[in-house]
């Protein structure tokens, strides 16, 4: 691990969000506001299950669509202790459960959930890339996988600063210097948008769909994510230029169990119409 990446453990992410919890609300949770309202939009238009990681004091929850099921994670009990509070306190029927669990083990079946975001979540995470093959995991076949974080800039002020706060992770709790290739490790998460957020683009949404064999590796995704595009036409020429992505796409498409998987989803969406 480089020097621009320092460790920071399990008992060191609790240690620090032990200390944030009493004032998370009023401080950060401000300033994470905006792009946490832009990703709750996106996932309202959708259907099913969601899967909330790393829910904190619940903020979000209460801006959630009825005719979703909600289930949220952290490692803090401290933050959700404040959590569990708002779900009793606005009667939020559609909260299923809130679990003191370990975004990197999730205790989930796989393809459970039709939407699983995490926002805020992966430069506080020891091993984000352990973390998003979980995310990838329990999101169902054609369903999406949303990030809203802050990514860090080699250039400028801001890079210049990132640089300098990145030795205090283990103190502030996150990772000052974080790239986005650091996110982009599964096969089967195809990058479909990238948007940057309020306040200044200091926080970016990545969102993705569950789709065989078509993720993309850091070098084609360091091209779509400059671009500044939002179509996903470059993405998945980089994922098709790539012979073991193209063997991941044909052992994908043969194997029994992830039609089965499309054809349940597919029947619980007809469903719910």
């Amino acid at each position: 691990m480089s020097s621009n990446h320092p460790t920071m453990d399990t008992e060191s992410v609790r240690h620090a969000y032990r200390r944030w919890a009493p004032i998370y609300d009023y401080t950060f949770g401000q300033i994470a506001d905006a792009g946490r309202k832009h990703a709750v939009r996106i996932i309202n238009k959708r259907k099913g299950r969601v899967l909330e990681v790393g829910v904190g004091t619940g903020l979000s929850l209460p801006a959630y669509g009825k005719h979703l099921a909600v289930t949220g994670i952290d490692l803090s009990p401290e933050m959700l202790e404040k959590a569990m509070q708002k779900v009793s306190k606005k009667k939020l029927d559609n909260v299923d459960g809130l679990h003191e669990m370990d975004a990197s083990a999730l205790g989930f079946a796989d393809e459970s959930f039709d939407t699983v975001v995490a926002m805020y979540v992966m430069t506080v995470v020891p091993d984000p890339a352990k973390v998003m093959r979980e995310l990838e995991r329990v999101c169902a076949p054609g369903g999406e996988v949303i990030l809203v974080n802050h990514f860090s800039q080699e250039h400028g002020f801001r890079g210049f600063m990132e640089r300098k706060l990145a030795r205090f992770a283990d103190l502030i709790g996150w990772h000052a210097v974080f790239e986005p290739e650091r996110v982009l490790v599964c096969e089967d998460l195809r990058l479909v948008e990238r948007r940057a957020l309020w306040p200044v683009g200091l926080f970016t949404m990545l969102r993705f769909v569950k789709e065989p064999g078509l993720g993309i590796g850091p070098q084609a995704a360091r091209t779509f994510l400059a671009s500044g595009a939002r179509s996903s036409s470059k993405a998945e020429a980089g994922a098709q230029a790539d012979p073991q992505q193209k063997t991941a796409f044909a052992r994908r498409m043969l194997d029994l169990n992830y039609w089965r998987s499309l054809y349940r989803r597919l029947q619980s969406q007809l469903a719910e119409r």
